[in-house]
């Protein structure tokens, strides 16, 4: 599908108003300017030569950015295979849980205290209801994934999680879980847990900003944990994962028009059965919306926790597929994407492609391909 606008398109047509702004801190600029220079001459390219029927190929760098709609297919599918191999033959439930907007304010200046809090919350609720052999009596685990935009890109913080429907014994035997109706634990006991777990971590780590009247005001709202229908089976998750974890606030092909000083783009009117609505608005308050999104340097939005955490899946995941019979097993029919092979020429499809020439920033010269012939004769 061919793209009309892109993210970048805004960014270097209106670039002059952003930086005069004073709307944005240095953080997000350096950011935002990288997605207006993804893929240009800006960032820099490279020459390309095939070695065997001397085929040019001219690259420009890109941003690799997590925030930047062009940068993500790769590492969405990298990310997306290696959870495959971890995959478990055990029903997964997701759960969400919102901030209320209350918390907006607090989330714009302290983003990453708030989002730490909330992961730390979320896991402490499922750990403990996980716990209780009331519902299940077994060490669990999840997959959070940090959200903080709704669909018109306004501040909307919300957290995915991916839980299976059981845990580990002490004794190390598997248990499947006591599921409450269509749901792996009673949503209005976790909401209640969850809203008095993150007030207190809130009035513990950001006494100055929790008044009475703000803790007064965050308890008379209501504090929403969603939880959805548990996925149809262990390869759905995939599915999910795959359109979720490596989203960004808006896609490129959302964008409609750019012109006027304006932006258009559609949205999904939830409110109304998810019908497809348009929305405008000034450029700067566009840009503005995106960079609210922007996580702070080094934060980390998608977090394994439990069974599922780094230092303890390899043995887990042993232990729980030793005890569950092959039937259960996942067997993934999902045709792997073919990784793009940068050796292979395009023309005689032999691994001999090299890199020959380098570029700043300034960009290639207008006779870059004479240089590259020159340099493929001298060196081959």
């Amino acid at each position: 599908m061919l793209l009309r606008h892109e993210m970048s398109d805004v960014l270097n047509l209106y670039w002059p108003m952003v930086t005069q702004s004073g709307k944005f801190n240095t953080w997000q600029l350096r950011i935002l300017d990288a997605i207006k220079c993804c893929r240009t001459a800006a960032m820099g390219s490279h020459v390309d030569a095939c070695t065997n029927c001397g085929h040019l190929r001219i690259s420009y760098n890109s941003c690799r950015n997590r925030h930047c709609p062009k940068c993500q297919g790769t590492q969405r599918e990298q990310w997306i295979q290696a959870r495959e191999e971890e995959l478990l033959p055990v029903p997964y439930f997701h759960v969400v849980f919102t901030l209320p907007d209350t918390l907006n304010l607090l989330c714009l200046h302290h983003g990453k205290i708030v989002y730490n809090i909330l992961f730390q919350t979320a896991w402490s609720v499922l750990r403990s209801f996980g716990h209780d052999q009331k519902w299940l009596g077994a060490r669990t685990g999840m997959i959070a994934i940090l959200h903080t935009w709704g669909q018109t890109i306004s501040l909307h913080p919300h957290l995915h999680c991916i839980v299976p429907g059981g845990g580990l014994t002490p004794q190390g035997k598997w248990k499947t879980a006591k599921t409450h109706g269509k749901y792996l634990f009673p949503v209005k006991a976790m909401s209640k847990v969850f809203c008095a777990r993150f007030i207190e971590a809130l009035k513990n780590t950001l006494p100055d900003k929790m008044d009475d009247g703000m803790v007064s005001e965050l308890y008379k709202k209501p504090w929403v944990v969603y939880a959805k229908r548990p996925f149809n089976g262990p390869l759905c998750v995939i599915e999910y994962l795959g359109r979720y974890t490596h989203k960004i606030a808006i896609s490129n092909h959302r964008i409609k028009d750019i012109s006027e000083g304006k932006v258009s783009f559609s949205y999904k009117d939830y409110r109304q059965s998810g019908i497809i609505k348009e929305m405008t608005l000034d450029a700067l308050e566009f840009i503005r919306r995106f960079a609210m999104h922007i996580l702070p340097k080094a934060f980390v939005r998608i977090r394994h926790y439990g069974i599922l955490s780094s230092c303890a899946k390899a043995k887990c995941a042993v232990q729980i597929k030793e005890q569950l019979p092959e039937a259960l097993k996942p067997k993934s029919d999902r045709p792997l994407p073919q990784p793009y092979n940068p050796k292979e020429c395009p023309c005689c499809k032999k691994e001999t492609m090299r890199s020959i020439l380098r570029f700043n920033r300034r960009g290639p010269p207008e006779n870059w391909q004479d240089l590259a012939k020159m340099v493929l004769e001298c060196q081959y």
